[in-house]
Order: structure tokens, then sequence, then C-alpha cells
């Protein structure tokens, strides 16, 4: 016979929490796939009405297929959406800035690429983008929706061994003070809808490139 012990200790994982942790193991897959749904579904419409229109969650859970229940179990709020879509963009964007360095076999090199991978973001294509999904923020012009947001972190972390290989006595600092200026310089230009020059990405190549050497 099995005794129910009301006032005994639960362990530190009980039936419960057991049963629930094993429920949520198995839809892991389907939340991601959810998640992966609203997001493309967001950067779509945003995409097709750039400044001209906001997006609406009702629009967005259409075109993803799923429910509102199913948007609010993954987000708390568009604004929260929009946050999302800059943290995934800030990932493509790292990948493919360190995919074009690896291509490179000196520092400096190294340096050049990441720069132009950075500035890249002023595109046509990747600035209407981008201007959309910050123009769909509730906040527009502070924090996140602005773009100031963790961009700066993982492109700094590129630079780090680039940077130390060129001397620089502090490359995680310096890494980092070169990241928010770059960045600094793309939202001058999405906001401005221009791109930089050569000569203005050579210029931003040599700051670099001087902060790294001493």
């Amino acid at each position: 016979m099995i005794l129910v012990m009301k006032n005994a200790v639960p362990p530190v994982m009980d039936v419960a929490a057991r049963i629930a942790a094993d429920t949520l193991a198995k839809r892991g897959p389907d939340y991601t796939d959810e998640v992966r749904r609203l997001l493309d579904a967001a950067l779509a419409i945003m995409g097709k009405h750039g400044t001209t229109a906001r997006a609406r969650v009702a629009d967005i859970v259409a075109a993803a297929g799923v429910s509102n229940d199913t948007f609010y179990r993954h987000f708390s709020s568009k604004d929260a959406l929009v946050v999302a879509l800059l943290e995934d963009g800030t990932d493509r964007l790292a990948s493919y800035v360190a995919h074009q360095m690896s291509k490179e076999s000196t520092s400096e090199r190294k340096v050049r690429r990441w720069v132009e991978g950075v500035l890249s973001q002023t595109s046509a294509e990747a600035a209407a983008t981008t201007l959309a999904v910050l123009w769909n923020g509730s906040s527009i012009g502070t924090g996140v929706t602005a773009g100031r947001h963790n961009a700066s972190v993982p492109l700094a972390a590129l630079l780090h061994e680039p940077f130390g290989a060129l001397g620089s006595v502090d490359p995680e600092t310096d890494a980092s003070l070169v990241a928010h200026a770059t960045l600094g310089k793309v939202a001058d230009h999405l906001w401005a809808r221009t791109r930089p020059s050569r000569t203005e990405t050579e210029h931003i190549t040599r700051f670099c490139l001087r902060i790294a050497t001493p």
C-alpha cells in the first residue's frame, strides 16, 4: 500500500513538476516552429508595408496561420515581437559578417570585411526592412525600437581576435567602442535613407584600424 503523506516535504521535482516539464519538452519543437512562423510573417508584412502602415497582430497571426492565443503565448505585445525581430536580425548579421571575415587570412583584412559587412545594412533592401521593423515599435525614438539594442555585443565579439593580433592592449573595450561608433553611423544612414560613400567607408575602416593598432 502506498500512503499519501499530506504534510510531507515534496521532492525537489515532484510528479506535477515532472509531468509539466515533460509536456513542455515535447512541445518544444512545436513552440520553436510557432515562433519562427510568427517572426517570418511579421517581417514579411512589415517589409511589405514599410513605413506607410503598421502591421496589426491580427494580420501577423493570420499570415502565420496561428491563433491570437499562440501569439500571446510567446509575446506579451507587438513591441516584444519587434524586439525579437531585431535580435533575430542581429544574429543573422553577425553570422554573415563572421562568414565574410573567415575568408581573409590577415587581421587587417578581417577588420575591413567587418566594416563592409556592418555597413551593408544600409543597402536599399536591408535598410527598408530594418526601418519598417523599427517603425512598427510603439516607442519609436527611444530604447530598442530606435535601434539602440544589443547588436554591438555580438558584432564587437567578432573583432576581439583581430584587434588582439593587431596589438590592442584591450581588444574587448576597443572592439566595443568601434562597434558602437560604426552602428551609430549605420543608424544615421538608415534614418537619412542614404548609404556611406567609398570614401566614408574607407575612413571608418582606417578609424577602426587606428583604434586597434598601438
